[in-house]
């Protein structure tokens, strides 16, 4: 297939992610805590102890040579959804492949959470996540502020690339 032929094709399958209402993302972001709950128990002590945490219940990414992802989610505090949130990644260095993972950022304390709700936080490319498994979150640790988990959906991707993660944050209910 020809890339001009293939970048309709990319633009039907993430054009319905992308006006997905505030409901069903909340709904989707309940279902993927749900999921990293059942997948490791031990996770609990983030989601009780964590000023806020971000869930982006599905990133799609993709590479060959240059590499992007990217993919919205919610703020919870207090439990509750308090607004969205988007994340972009560029990347470069060998890589090939695409896939869909589901990420869940815990911010340890209101420093770590009010800098993400300004707008303009950043993950740089060395920060680490941990893959979900079962008892993952038994050694897991905030480092800067944040402590992240992720889990594969579908898809492969071979990876040795330079990367950073940046995110956008809008409060439910403000004006676009």
């Amino acid at each position: 297939m020809r890339p001009s032929t293939l970048l309709p094709a990319i633009a039907l399958v993430v054009a319905p992610a992308a006006f997905a209402g505030d409901d069903t993302l909340v709904s989707d972001a309940r279902a993927v805590i749900q999921t990293f709950k059942k997948k490791d128990p031990q996770i609990d002590k983030f989601f009780a102890s964590a000023a806020g945490y971000a869930v982006f219940p599905t990133i799609a990414k993709g590479g060959f040579v240059v590499g992007g992802a990217g993919g919205d989610g919610v703020l919870f505090v207090g439990g509750h959804p308090a607004g969205k949130t988007s994340m972009g990644q560029a990347s470069v260095g060998f890589q090939l492949g695409g896939q869909t993972y589901s990420e869940i950022i815990f911010f340890e304390n209101a420093s770590s959470l009010n800098a993400f709700k300004k707008g303009n936080f950043a993950l740089a490319a060395q920060a680490s996540a941990v893959a979900l498994s079962a008892g993952a979150a038994a050694t897991a640790n905030y480092e800067n502020g944040v402590a992240i988990f992720t889990a594969t959906k579908t898809g492969l991707m071979y990876e040795a690339s330079v990367g950073g993660q940046k995110f956008g944050y809008q409060p439910f209910g403000a004006k676009k």
